[in-house]
């Protein structure tokens, strides 16, 4: 599975309030100034407080149409955080049922859907939320997923080749292309969006990883070791790596310290040696 975005996009209700409440409703609202801020995200609220919040604006009764879509969305992005998927996609619905052309709530649920997942109900999402706002970089990122999970290389790399003419500079889309271009076996310019991703969100683990990949795939050991050897220095029992450096190491004549990773990674998963042959099988 790729990553998405780091966060999802979560609309301010601040400016609904005047709408909702009417001039003459002041002291209903006064009676939930936070549950207002913690469902709209301010402040850094915990997961359960913005469920909490979302929960007492949708009960209230003084939210209709898009403002009370704007919280069953924002409700729906606290449960996904939360992996209840089923809550997240039960409140996206009721959001889209309010609002049927709300694009955030359309992809929100696309990248849920992707999550489960349900890649054609996912990408139907994310058709719709890009023809209501086909500027929007990440949905194309996000389609770009669920076409790769499907194995449709040609449409995913598409998808990622417009999300970033869209956006030149989101670190997601190159990070994912780099490793969708590494399966088709197109290594060097996997490599540059590695590079490129890298340049913009420095020490990311999973792009460390895609570059050591492509790094691997080109004879270039002593760079896949150091990427590899990065990235375990931030999740020490990310079992790819582990293996991965463990083979560069053997490759470059270590074999003890070599040989020690891959049966440190193997005990992290009995499975990580059959997908890194997979994977040399692309190169």
């Amino acid at each position: 599975m790729r990553p998405t975005a780091d966060t999802f996009v979560s609309f301010s209700l601040a400016a609904a309030v005047a709408t909702a409440i009417g001039l003459g409703a002041a002291p209903a609202l006064a009676q939930t100034p936070q549950q207002l801020e913690w469902c709209n995200g301010k402040d850094g609220p915990s997961l359960d407080q913005q469920v909490t919040g979302c929960t007492a604006l949708i009960k209230s009764g003084k939210y209709s149409g898009h403002n009370l879509a704007i919280a069953f969305n924002n409700r729906g992005t606290a449960y996904d955080k939360k992996s209840d998927y089923d809550r997240a996609i039960a409140d996206y619905d009721q959001a889209i049922r309010l609002d049927p052309n709300y694009a955030v709530a359309l992809r929100n649920r696309g990248k849920v859907r992707y999550k489960k997942d349900d890649y054609d109900g996912s990408i139907a999402d994310l058709d719709k939320a890009i023809r209501i706002d086909p500027k929007n970089s990440d949905a194309y990122s996000d389609r770009a997923n669920a076409y790769s999970d499907k194995g449709d290389h040609d449409r995913a790399i598409s998808n990622y080749n417009e999300a970033i003419r869209l956006s030149p500079t989101n670190p997601v889309a190159l990070n994912n292309r780099c490793d969708e271009l590494l399966q088709i076996g197109q290594l060097q310019s996997a490599l540059a969006d590695c590079n490129e991703s890298l340049r913009l969100r420095p020490n990311h683990a999973n792009t460390l990883i895609h570059r050591a990949n492509a790094h691997f795939a080109l004879g270039q050991m002593d760079e896949a070791a150091s990427d590899y050897d990065a990235a375990l220095r931030q999740s020490p029992k990310d079992s790819w790596a582990l293996y991965g450096r463990g083979m560069a190491k053997v490759k470059k004549g270590n074999s003890a310290e070599g040989n020690a990773d891959i049966a440190a990674a193997k005990a992290l998963s009995a499975k990580v040696d059959e997908n890194f042959a997979k994977f040399l099988k692309l190169k």
